[in-house]
């Protein structure tokens, strides 16, 4: 080895100790940061334990810093990512259309999601199930893809609207008959997150019956032979003799998978509802050396393991498949 290489080495190893024993420092400018010094984490109330664990794991490693939690729905933590008193908005779901326009006017670019695992899997009693497709007991359908679930809801589908059982490929007595879809208020909610995730922003359809309550919705498909409702997190267990969770696919040709385990585990529900960290990162910059620590000890194997020993509680958490995990590390990576 020649004199320059040994140097070159014996600089690296230096710098290589030295970034190792650089504590991390809480920046007492940063406005999520509490006057006693701790850490404010301000987002959803079914994480709390996957968050406490992760604090805990993360103080090991960093001593000098606390955390403080306010876990109070995903719909706290959005606004408190946009005022500034959340280092991070932990969310079970996407963001809502109005939270991300709320951020967007304020900063000017929109809040960065970073996906850590997957929200609930099911049928399971009494656990409610992750959002799913619904119909009567007594439909034929083996499935529907998420183009045809798209053009039963909304208006406006690139290939046409479907009004008609036939349209889907019943036939016999189904084949004439009016589909009945119902669903949740398009109030800024579930619903509306729906329309804007996964149906193109498209209005619902005229056909469409809004009712105030999942239970309400779930009842409604129960009582119609020719129903369907796409909903989320609703225990169907009472009713379950008498409507069916209807498989999806992601596209023509590609296999119908439901909500279970190892469907949402591997990655191939289409439904799957995110656990995401939403961060404020703005364009150009990098991300709070903090904030991008806890998302890399979210996303290492530690991490991990603390969303799995969550997978058989009432939210039914599970880690992301390791495609999707590389792709969150790549995009960490860039951030």
């Amino acid at each position: 080895m020649t004199l320059l290489n040994k140097t070159a080495l014996a600089a690296c190893c230096v710098l290589a100790a030295a970034a190792q024993a650089a504590p991390l420092a809480v920046d007492p400018a940063q406005t999520y940061v509490n006057r006693d010094g701790t850490v404010a984490i301000v987002g959803n109330d079914g994480l709390e334990e996957v968050i406490t664990q992760l604090n805990a794991l993360f103080t090991r490693q960093h001593p000098q810093v606390r955390f403080s939690l306010r876990m109070e729905g995903s719909s706290a933590g959005m606004p408190a990512l946009t005022a500034g008193a959340t280092a991070f908005a932990p969310l079970t779901r996407d963001m809502w259309p109005g939270d991300q326009a709320a951020f967007r006017q304020v900063f000017g670019y929109d809040a960065t999601p970073v996906r850590i695992g997957y929200n609930g899997h099911g049928p399971r009693a009494p656990a409610k199930t992750p959002p799913a497709v619904y119909v009567h007991r007594d439909n034929p359908l083996a499935g529907l893809t998420m183009e045809q679930l798209g053009q039963v809801f909304t208006a406006g589908a690139p290939r046409g609207d479907v009004n008609l059982w036939s349209q889907l490929g019943a036939t016999g007595d189904w084949a004439p008959r009016r589909i009945h879809a119902y669903g949740l208020r398009d109030d800024g909610g579930f619903a509306t997150g729906l329309r804007h995730a996964r149906f193109g922003k498209r209005p619902f359809a005229a056909r469409y019956e809004a009712l105030a309550s999942r239970e309400a919705v779930i009842r409604a498909v129960a009582a119609d032979r020719y129903g369907i409702a796409v909903l989320g997190w609703v225990n169907a267990a009472p009713i379950s003799d008498q409507v069916r969770v209807l498989p999806l696919a992601a596209a023509q040709g590609a296999p119908y998978y439901g909500p279970d385990k190892a469907t949402v585990r591997a990655g191939n529900y289409p439904l799957t509802m995110p656990v995401q960290l939403y961060v404020n990162r703005a364009p150009g910059k990098g991300l709070d050396p903090l904030v991008k620590a806890y998302l890399q000890l979210a996303l290492s194997p530690q991490g991990q393991a603390i969303i799995l020993a969550q997978q058989d509680s009432e939210e039914g958490y599970l880690p992301l498949s390791e495609q999707d995990l590389q792709a969150e590390l790549k995009k960490l990576d860039a951030l």
